[in-house]
């Protein structure tokens, strides 16, 4: 990072005792509700899975080798215009690395990068070209992981301001990369947009419009509309499929994430479940969630969030981007005018889209085209929403692709 700040101190991650041993002591006083007649997961979580995973945090479950894991790599706390921002950092490995800054979504954290970080930071080292090294700034987002306690009204368009603050700023990059997933991609794609000329380019997952939280039914994915009756049934299987996925906590985080955050702050237990649906519905598993995360790593996310004190922020963090739509920086053509590759997988294809060629053109074909500067589209048959942990190597492979032909000398 020759044009970065090299000042900063590392702050490694270090839970005290205390917090860990109030954690342990909520989870063995969890007061378990019957879940009679739920061996299929129709009403939710079941509870011999969630007990087991319990009953092993509590008495099981080593978090000091995840700080250990975690504190291989650089983690910085810094102040940013009064937000609170923590971030982990590895220097890329290679003739001239460019910086590049990776943005998570929910349910994820921070560590949901750790698979692609060292492939993108010293690809030499997998099998790739030196010349492609980055490095590699990855934030918890304000509200999220370690990044609190964070203003009651982030949301995904401030993050952005607060990224470009923390790469060009704090960190003195004039000009960098970034990437994301989920809300990761929202936050993306707004940098992309207001800060264009000081990108290389982005590289982003689901590419949804920027206005996808704008309007009075952002928390119903079907804006209302009923499921036409003459859809052939496969579609409509689809369709409710997708919904089911969801409905749940897009409504719940949009109209009242307060109200749920009193149960997940409060129950370790509670807050497992929440995120463990998210998990398993979302992730290519094929009904075991096991075959994606293990124990320690469903542990390892959920313990960030606790010990963070922070699922009641990030929930809130949807509920915010509806409160405060996104409105335009300016009314050029692209929207997002940066340089855009986008990864897409199968698991998450729309009605009557089986295949990933057939995903890539229902891209190109709908009204979410033009909103990008798209450079480099590819859809895996493999990996679910967690794309950069499901399919590590594929992801950064196509995050490199993207950005080949976009780097230039540093102004």
């Amino acid at each position: 990072m020759s044009d970065a700040r090299d000042d900063l101190e590392p702050t490694p991650i270090t839970i005290s005792d205390e917090v860990l041993h109030d954690l342990r002591s909520r989870i063995r006083a969890t007061s378990w509700p019957t879940d009679d007649g739920n061996d299929d997961g129709h009403y939710g979580v079941r509870r011999p899975l969630l007990q087991e995973l319990a009953e092993y945090w509590a008495d099981g479950y080593d978090w000091r080798a995840a700080e250990c894991a975690m504190n291989t790599y650089e983690q910085y706390r810094v102040d940013i215009s009064g937000v609170p921002v923590h971030f982990m950092r590895k220097a890329g490995v290679g003739p001239a690395p460019i910086p590049l800054i990776l943005s998570h979504g929910w349910p994820w954290t921070f560590w949901h990068w750790s698979k692609v970080i060292d492939r993108l930071a010293d690809p030499g080292a997998f099998g790739g070209n030196p010349a492609d090294a980055f490095d590699v700034i990855v934030p918890s987002l304000p509200g999220f992981g370690y990044s609190t306690p964070t203003a009651p009204d982030m949301n995904f368009w401030k993050i952005a301001d607060v990224w470009h603050n923390l790469m060009t700023g704090v960190l003195g990059h004039p000009k960098y990369a970034a990437a994301g997933c989920d809300v990761g991609a929202l936050v993306t794609g707004q940098l992309g947009h207001k800060y264009a000329d000081e990108l290389y380019g982005i590289h982003i997952g689901s590419a949804l419009k920027l206005n996808f939280f704008n309007g009075d039914r952002a928390w119903d994915l079907s804006g209302g509309r009923p499921i036409p009756e003459d859809m052939p049934a496969p579609l409509r299987d689809r369709l409710v499929t997708i919904e089911r996925r969801n409905a749940v906590h897009l409504a719940a985080h949009v109209l009242a994430p307060s109200t749920l955050t009193y149960g997940l702050s409060d129950s370790p237990v509670g807050m497992l479940a929440w995120l463990l649906e998210r998990w398993d519905k979302w992730s290519d598993d094929n009904d075991d969630i096991f075959t994606v995360f293990d124990r320690d790593d469903i542990l390892t996310h959920a313990t960030i969030y606790w010990t963070g004190r922070s699922i009641g922020s990030s929930v809130r963090t949807y509920a915010n981007n509806n409160r405060y739509p996104w409105t335009p920086s300016h009314d050029r053509s692209p929207v997002i005018e940066a340089p855009t590759g986008i990864t897409f997988v199968n698991y998450e294809n729309p009605p009557g889209v089986t295949t990933s060629e057939e995903r890539i053109n229902s891209f190109l074909n709908s009204d979410r085209a033009a909103w990008y500067n798209h450079r480099n589209i590819t859809s895996h048959p493999k990996g679910g929403h967690f794309t950069p942990w499901e399919i590590p190597e594929d992801w950064a492979n196509d995050l490199v692709r993207t950005f080949q032909p976009l780097r230039t000398p540093q102004l």
